[in-house]
């Protein structure tokens, strides 16, 4: 009896060891209003703006360099389909012109740049 309450003791504090862990490494809260999302060891904060958005890059807790970053970001509101082209826009912000991001709406980021081989973020917009 003692034994299997070891056991379990032993497998809750292994899940909250490995929640901890998850949570130190995961993808940022969202610090501009917008969507979140992770992929290369990089947070992308999608945020929509009049005639346009923004993507803030963070790698972990340090504000990326996105200077030499470009790409694409496509849009699909519905069936309407928009492309923006990705550009820097000062410190770790990238900006997309052109596009419109409404509540709902999916949108894939491939973005290039700094020797890393091409990243690609989807986002649902809320």
């Amino acid at each position: 009896m003692i034994r299997k309450s070891l056991i379990a003791s032993a497998v809750a504090l292994a899940g909250v060891f490995a929640t901890s862990l998850a949570t130190a490494h995961g993808v940022a809260d969202p610090q501009h209003g917008g969507v979140v999302q992770g992929s290369a060891d990089l947070s992308f904060e999608l945020v929509a703006q009049p005639g346009g958005a923004l993507i803030y890059v963070m790698d972990h807790d340090d504000e990326a360099d996105v200077a030499k970053y470009s790409g694409k970001l496509t849009v699909l509101n519905g069936s309407a389909k928009s492309e923006g082209e990705i550009k820097p826009a000062g410190g770790n912000k990238l900006e997309v012109k052109g596009v419109a991001l409404a509540k709902g709406a999916k949108a894939v980021a491939v973005i290039e740049g700094a020797g890393r081989k091409a990243i690609t973020v989807r986002f649902t917009m809320r």
